[in-house]
């Protein structure tokens, strides 16, 4: 079981929901701020003006009128149809979904228009909307996996479902018709980036239909590093040379996702996962 992460919460609105993005065309976040509260979060940047002094997973902002301003803004005619990432800078289906509906509200209006979702969550809640998700040829759903030990995926991913129901809801998505991948990490250098983690999430990731996989070494992005330095100071003091010296030198990187590749190829091969995995720098 996840450990319930109470965060504060406003109830806000928005002036636009539908933005533009680097990873897609448009990304959708119905809420700023994730009681996900993952240590290693890189979203922490969009919050960073209006809740800088708040630790990441002690607020949630929510958007109640969010569905709303997406209609709106689907009625312009200079919002074209494209891919929409959901979501980028929180957890489209983090606990607080379970009473809003935000991100559900939104699906419907975004494929009617004829938009493509690229899904990726760390929550089962996703099944929920797979009434909605199922069947349709436009829609990519991805889970993410970082740690096949329960008892560190609860510290470092406190309110995310356990990994081995992120592996189920991958499976059940795939029986249900709707285009799976994953998301291995991030891979974090003494945490969850050991051999035998690595063998574990990729085994269990061959025994579903995933298309491809990407994986991710740990980027020390704006508010990353203070985390999970206080987090190692807390867990794992002995790591923090080890860190360093993994993520804060350009050789010390360049050998670091080597050794990474070379992991996560010697997992593919043993687990016969015929998925290719990605590995993102």
């Amino acid at each position: 079981m996840s450990k319930e992460v109470h965060p504060e919460v406003r109830e806000v609105t928005c002036k636009s929901i539908l933005v533009k993005s680097g990873l897609c065309d448009y990304a959708l976040n119905c809420y700023t701020g994730c009681q996900n509260a993952c240590v290693y979060c890189y979203a922490r940047f969009a919050s960073r003006f209006q809740h800088g002094q708040q630790p990441w997973g002690t607020f949630v902002d929510v958007k109640v009128n969010a569905p709303e301003v997406l209609r709106k803004q689907l009625a312009r005619p200079r919002t074209y149809p494209g891919t929409v990432f959901v979501s980028s800078v929180c957890d489209g289906w983090q606990r607080l979904e379970e009473k809003y509906q935000l991100t559900r509200a939104c699906l419907a209006p975004l494929l009617e228009a004829g938009f493509e979702l690229h899904i990726l969550t760390k929550r089962t809640l996703l099944e929920r909307d797979f009434d909605i998700l199922a069947g349709r040829e436009r829609v990519e759903v991805g889970l993410t996996v970082t740690c096949a030990d329960e008892a560190l995926r609860e510290l470092v991913e406190p309110d995310g479902s356990p990994t081995a129901e992120r592996i189920e809801t991958l499976r059940r998505a795939a029986k249900a018709g709707i285009r799976t991948y994953a998301f291995i990490g991030p891979l974090m250098p003494g945490i969850t980036d050991s051999q035998e983690n690595i063998e574990a999430l990729v085994a269990a990731l061959a025994t579903t239909q995933i298309r491809y996989a990407y994986a991710d070494r740990l980027n020390l992005r704006w508010g990353v590093w203070p985390a999970l330095s206080a987090w190692l100071q807390q867990h794992r003091p002995n790591l923090i040379p080890h860190v360093k010296a993994a993520l804060w030198s350009a050789q010390g990187q360049e050998e670091y996702e080597r050794a990474l590749r070379q992991r996560l190829t010697d997992a593919a091969r043993q687990a016969g996962l015929k998925a290719e995995i990605k590995l993102i720098c």
